[in-house]
């Protein structure tokens, strides 16, 4: 089993293809937006005789999301995963609660079936345990390798340097600092944030869950209120911009590898 990152282009979240010797998976899809040059992309990196068997959705949001029913059609479609939250306002395609609504766009109806918290699914011999990770949204879902020390948490670190947002229609900032202590458990040599390059080493990723935890924590000792010089984000951010800038280690090789 292999993990390959698809870069997210513009709003889009990463993707990221989980490719064994006879299926592959798909975690978050992006926005619809992309969806022809995102099923392009995926054909290019998986064998011939592979093909995507299943979608997993960490969350509802639209720059995660939005292009999982299309990516699904070109492949047989293939069962979408998501946390059982989510699935009434996927499957009528609301736009408010997936944030469609601010990027102008219409949210495609998806039918799902439900993630729940601790869920394994196997690949070739992998083990991946669904985490249930909320905050960034009420049915945030990270996905855990056990024996790989991996997990993909787009739904909790949106980049090592940005912290992501708790302030969308189901997003609770108490949850968000919850789900980064449950990462904080885990044993982590690579830790997959929801843009950018993957955070790596136990001591860097312990660092950086911790240097967002401290915001949260001061935010939630300000009664939930910014602390003074953080600004508001712009209605199609999924995150919240440091007034001083955080360090990043991770630096992006291309837009479009």
């Amino acid at each position: 089993m292999r993990l390959v990152r698809l870069p997210g282009i513009h709003h889009d979240a990463n993707a990221h293809l989980v490719i064994g010797k006879e299926e592959s998976w798909l975690i978050d899809a992006g926005t619809s937006w992309y969806q022809l040059l995102q099923v392009e992309r995926m054909k290019s990196k998986v064998e011939q005789k592979n093909t995507i068997n299943k979608i997993f959705l960490s969350s509802r949001r639209f720059p995660y999301s939005g292009g999982a029913k299309f990516i699904s059609e070109q492949f047989d479609d293939c069962s979408i995963f998501v946390g059982d939250a989510a699935i009434p306002a996927l499957s009528r395609g609301d736009f408010f609660s997936t944030w469609a609504n601010r990027f102008d766009s219409d949210m495609p109806p998806i039918d799902c079936e439900p993630i729940v918290n601790g869920d394994h699914h196997y690949i070739d011999d992998e083990l991946m345990v669904c985490i249930n990770t909320p905050g960034f949204a009420m049915e945030g879902f990270s996905f855990y390798f056990e024996n790989k020390g991996v997990c993909v948490a787009p739904s909790v670190i949106h980049r090592a340097d940005l912290p992501i947002r708790w302030n969308l229609p189901g997003g609770q900032i108490s949850e968000l600092h919850d789900s980064i202590e449950e990462l904080l458990s885990l044993e982590l040599e690579t830790l997959v944030p929801s843009k950018g390059p993957s955070i790596k080493g136990r001591g860097h990723i312990l660092e950086v869950l911790n240097r967002h935890l401290d915001f949260l924590s001061e935010v939630i000792d300000n009664e939930g209120e910014l602390l003074r010089g953080w600004k508001r984000p712009v209605p199609t951010a999924m995150y919240f911009s440091p007034p001083s800038p955080w360090p990043l280690d991770e630096i992006e090789e291309s837009q479009h590898q």
